[in-house]
């Protein structure tokens, strides 16, 4: 069985006078370690679809099972990294980073260190007693996936949590997030507008088409690119290949829209 399995999502948003359906018949499985991009033109339901697999929201339609259970039965074993940090400004980096831990009641000596020791694998040595506002937005940014990472999750939900850095930092976090996922052997599903970053980063990239949101396309990236960092990728002759005609798939999607 494969580790994450989507059958037959479907999404309707109600209001008092119109119904929107944001997803309609999406399946699609993702085994166990594998790094996998969702992306799209806007509204074909990229958002909401990650929400339902963090079990933030519930599939007006179909089911999403993760290692066998519905997400709401799985939420300990769920990371969710966004676009903004949403650090508590008035705690430090080390209470923030340890903020997980202590609601999720696992805040003991042994799990502090270790959230401790990643947060200076990651570069943020020395840093534990200062306030996010003492930080640059790329090490906002590490700091949160500390605390994503100090829980020890199975699965990583990202929310386009490069889209706001400058491009330099946002290709340097690329990579640190990809050869931290490898190596800790994490499942994770990334949304992004980056077509360059879905590919770069990932072993597939899943295309949706939108009005309403359904899974259009499913694009292997080739092997040889996938033991590269992401910022290796970008300069092989297969990445190029695979941006035109994905390029070319969404181009197709927007001239249908």
């Amino acid at each position: 069985m494969s580790f994450i399995t989507a059958e037959n999502i479907g999404h309707h948003y109600f209001t008092p006078s119109s119904v929107k359906t944001a997803l309609k018949d999406v399946s699609f499985s993702i085994e166990e370690g594998e790094f996998v991009s969702l992306i799209g033109p806007s509204g074909c339901g990229k958002t909401t679809l990650l929400s339902i697999l963090s079990g933030l929201l519930m599939p007006t339609d179909g089911q999403v099972k993760i290692d066998g259970q519905p997400p709401d039965l799985q939420k300990n074993m769920i990371g969710y990294m966004l676009q903004q940090d949403y650090l508590f400004p008035w705690k430090t980096i080390e209470e923030n980073v340890l903020i997980g831990l202590k609601l999720n009641r696992q805040l003991e000596e042994k799990t502090k260190e270790s959230a401790l020791q990643f947060l200076q694998k990651i570069g943020l040595e020395g840093v534990e007693k200062q306030f996010p506002r003492q930080l640059s937005g790329g090490m906002r940014q590490r700091a949160a996936l500390a605390r994503t990472m100090a829980v020890n999750p199975k699965l990583l939900l990202l929310d386009e949590p490069f889209s706001a850095l400058d491009y330099q930092t946002k290709l340097k976090l690329e990579d640190l997030v990809f050869d931290i996922l490898k190596a800790y052997k994490k499942t994770a599903v990334l949304v992004t507008h980056d077509l360059g970053e879905a590919i770069s980063m990932s072993d597939r990239v899943l295309l949706f088409a939108a009005n309403p949101g359904r899974l259009h396309k499913v694009f292997e990236v080739p092997d040889e690119l996938r033991s590269l960092s992401p910022f290796d990728v970008r300069s092989q002759d297969a990445y190029s290949d695979l941006f035109r005609i994905i390029w070319k798939e969404l181009e197709t999607l927007e001239e249908i829209k």
